[in-house]
């Protein structure tokens, strides 16, 4: 083999290699974001569906909503709160006031960074689910293309292509070793 094609050969493994790591870290720390840290902390991850939080949370973009005493917060966060207590439909607005009733509990004004106005309805204690602790952008535009059962077929194709992948990368790894060895004796 020629300087020029051992080079070649060389700088396309390398950068194979260099590829196949930057892929293998976005697919994890992916993965980190979105499963694991939300499962270790009590969080939810929630699609954001609407452009009410854009810029900050632009439609597609995955919040990591984190449990939060009502006591904790303060004006000018965003937090995810029910419509109607016990509905499931959620909102992600941010805390424009802050209102005490006669009983002491508190009544949340919000929202959204590109609406023009308040929310017409003040969000009592019971309504709040978290405090939107951090975003990734993006991601959510899979989640809200495909249904439930399509979503678990994706992650396994995925899941299973990286295998495959990975198997790919290991076997020839062995190959090439064993080949070396094998030029190394005669």
């Amino acid at each position: 083999m020629t300087s020029a094609a051992t080079t070649f050969v060389r700088l396309r493994r390398y950068v194979g290699t260099l590829l196949s790591v930057m892929l293998l870290g976005s697919v994890v720390a992916g993965a980190a974001a979105l499963i694991v840290v939300p499962k270790l902390t009590g969080s939810t991850p929630l699609t954001v569906l609407t452009g009410s939080m854009s810029p900050t949370y632009a439609p597609g973009s995955v919040v990591i909503v984190r449990p939060t005493s009502v006591g904790d917060l303060q004006i000018g966060d965003p937090i995810t709160y029910q419509i109607r207590s016990d509905d499931p439909e959620l909102i992600t607005h941010r805390i424009v006031s802050v209102a005490f009733k006669g009983d002491g509990s508190r009544q949340f004004v919000t929202r959204g960074d590109a609406n023009g106005a308040n929310d017409p309805t003040p969000v009592k204690d019971g309504q709040i689910r978290g405090r939107v602790w951090y975003s990734v952008p993006y991601v959510g535009h899979a989640s809200t293309a495909l249904s439930e059962e399509h979503r678990t077929l994706a992650i396994n194709v995925l899941a299973g292509g990286l295998l495959l992948y990975g198997g790919y990368h290991l076997t020839s790894g062995l190959m090439e070793r064993r080949r070396r060895r094998i030029q190394v004796t005669s």
